[in-house]
């Protein structure tokens, strides 16, 4: 098996246009400025006006996507296909966001507002371009899922629910397009360094009561960490690690349905195989 390094570029399918989403920060812009740096027509998204100034000063197309307003997708697939003559080699969904919190403690609004950012909406985006690229034969559909769509920790039901969907989505359609020269890939990440967990402050303060909660105790830890940014671990990489996957699934001849990516991910996905099942959800439990 190749490994993430050893990368070739199809046989008559040169992959040079792609969109990624969520690129004002984190793992989103890290492999947007990478991918433009090596050679790809990067369009690459984001919601702050700010942040899409930054991505165009550096010689990207940047667009305006938020996955809860259809009509931000249907427009940005408009702008995208019009530019390109109505192809695209490359689609890496990656904006998402996580909403911590119990899950007797999450309001069914946001546990549905979860849902529409980070599964619905990437369908949406992810249909909308599946024509373009059958009529052309070919095409990579890459997604960023997370190590919590497949082992879930508790106080991130709502992000690990929305992430298992992700990954029973794509793998449906991974097995669909068989035989059409579109290939789907998830990448599973563990924690790498990024925005997410202060980001997600804002929407456990917003919609979860923790003063009020019989987890309040719990929450306290939750919110300090959360403060300072999220974990602090030796084993927490920065993006480029997710970008040497999304490099393999775009230009590998072979890629692969599943990149496990980080060491916590891996002994996650290891423990998952060997453990029964009551023993592994104890031990993860402990390290919520």
């Amino acid at each position: 098996m190749a490994t993430l390094g050893q990368t070739t570029i199809p046989h008559g399918a040169a992959l040079r246009t792609i969109i990624v989403t969520g690129a004002s920060s984190g793992i989103g812009a890290y492999c947007a400025r990478a991918l433009k740096t090596e050679g790809w027509r990067v369009f690459a998204t984001a919601r702050k006006p700010s942040d899409i100034a930054a991505l165009e000063a550096d010689g990207i197309e940047a667009f305006y996507l938020d996955y809860r307003e259809p009509n931000s997708i249907e427009a940005l697939v408009a702008s995208v296909l019009e530019r390109t003559g109505g192809r695209l080699d490359a689609l890496f969904n990656n904006g998402a966001y996580a909403q911590p919190g119990a899950v007797e403690d999450l309001p069914v609004a946001a546990l549905r507002e979860q849902f529409e950012a980070n599964v619905f909406g990437w369908h949406d985006l992810t249909r909308r371009i599946v024509p373009a690229m059958r009529s052309q034969g070919h095409g990579r559909l890459v997604h960023c899922s997370s190590i919590l769509g497949l082992t879930p920790v508790r106080f991130r039901g709502a992000y690990s629910a929305s992430k298992h969907a992700l990954e029973g989505l794509m793998l449906c359609m991974h097995q669909e397009l068989q035989g059409s020269g579109i290939h789907v890939s998830l990448i599973e990440p563990g924690p790498v360094t990024s925005k997410i967990a202060s980001n997600a402050l804002f929407w456990f303060l917003r919609n979860i009561d923790h003063e009020n909660s019989v987890h309040r105790v719990d929450y306290e830890a939750q919110l300090a960490r959360l403060r300072a940014g999220g974990s602090v671990s030796g084993l927490k990489p920065g993006p480029e690690v997710v970008h040497a996957a999304l490099r393999h699934a775009l230009l590998s001849r072979r890629p692969r349905p599943h990149y496990v990516v980080t060491v916590p991910a891996r002994i996650g996905v290891i423990l998952k195989r060997i453990l029964p099942a009551s023993m592994l959800y104890r031990l993860l439990a402990k390290r919520a």
